[in-house]
């Protein structure tokens, strides 16, 4: 019986692989790599994130271009969209976000 509950867990990828795939379906798609995921969710039609990526690289590094990134998955972990969301100075915390307070 162990077997078979580990079969029926293994049809939808676990939430490490969908990191791992969106992050580099998003990087392959904008030229831009994912810096880090700051939202993740499984939602009905599959998985839901937010990434944070590097647009502009600045010196001092706390003046580089960050952007936020909206990412929609299928619940197999492949990339049904994404659109921007946000861009900051890596160096500012956003005032209108939970973790910017």
């Amino acid at each position: 019986m162990k077997g078979e509950d580990h079969i029926v867990t293994n049809d939808r990828p676990r939430p490490m692989e969908v990191l791992r795939e969106a992050r580099a379906q998003l990087a392959e798609l904008t030229g831009m790599t994912a810096e880090s995921v700051s939202s993740f969710a499984q939602t009905e039609d599959g998985w839901s994130l937010e990434v944070e990526v590097l647009e502009l690289e600045r010196v001092p590094d706390t003046m580089s271009l960050m952007a936020t990134y909206q990412v929609e998955l299928d619940p197999d972990g492949q990339l049904t969209g994404y659109r921007r969301v946000r861009r900051y100075e890596r160096g500012r915390a956003d005032a209108h976000r939970a973790g910017g307070r």
